[in-house]
């Protein structure tokens, strides 16, 4: 298994430089953007195991960023740190719920952001689901979603989804712990022209939920997060 590769994105030439540094004598590679559209460019070419997001970045700010990432289905899941001298509550709202993993203000301890990274890589490498090799069949915990035959079974029996039950469960399950929004999920599996309409998730998980769930009014596999979105359970 090779090193880690991690992107560090921010327009300060000494902070790059700092974070850099401590994250190569860690072991880590490293790849760097100095501005919004090469970070969004790096991420989808590079694939990086995790991105050292700063927020107030030239051309595109580092919110635009994530959710370029998120909307994108093979880096969607990549762990994001924003890192940024805004420490208002709203701005790590803002930022958490359009996709980010964590948030460290400016001015940081380089072994705290350490720290962070190395934490948000056990965890990406702890919740990644099971997969079949080649095939990108999901198993979880007595759940088996097949995207190439849209078919989801539960302890061996099939389950009759609609399909976009189908693609809720397959986007929510790809990423385990992390927490897709209303919006996110209305843009990706509806499109543009249901945005808003945010009763269309609800009434879509609450359907699949019952038939998933054993009791869908205490879910164990889907998991609301008041006011934001839903996530896939984790993995113990």
């Amino acid at each position: 298994m090779g090193k880690p590769t991690i992107l560090v994105v921010d327009d300060e030439s000494h902070i790059v430089e700092l974070v850099k540094f401590n994250l190569e004598k860690e072991g880590y590679h490293v790849i760097t953007a100095e501005n919004g559209k090469e970070a969004a460019e790096m991420a989808k070419m590079k694939k990086p195991d995790l991105i050292i997001l700063d927020v107030m970045l030239p051309e595109m700010d580092g919110y635009e960023v994530c959710r370029i990432i998120q909307k994108d289905s093979e880096i969607s899941d990549t762990p994001i740190i924003m890192l940024t001298a805004k420490c208002e509550e709203i701005d790590k709202v803002l930022g958490l719920e359009i996709g980010a993993d964590d948030y460290v203000t400016k001015p940081f301890s380089p072994r705290e952001l350490l720290a962070r990274v190395k934490a948000r890589l056990r965890r990406a490498a702890k919740q990644k689901p099971e997969t079949d090799d080649g095939k990108g069949i999901i198993r979880m915990d007595g759940l088996v979603i097949d995207p190439e035959r849209f078919e989801v079974q539960l302890a061996g029996t099939r389950l009759d989804l609609t399909p976009k039950e189908f693609e809720l469960i397959r986007f929510l399950a790809k990423s385990p712990g992390r927490v897709l929004t209303r919006d996110f999920l209305l843009e990706n599996i509806w499109g543009y022209e249901y945005i808003g309409d945010t009763r269309t998730v609800d009434v879509h998980i609450r359907h699949l939920r019952q038939k998933i769930e054993s009791d869908p009014a205490n879910p164990i596999y889907i998991e609301t997060v008041r006011g934001i979105g839903y996530k896939f359970k984790e993995k113990r």
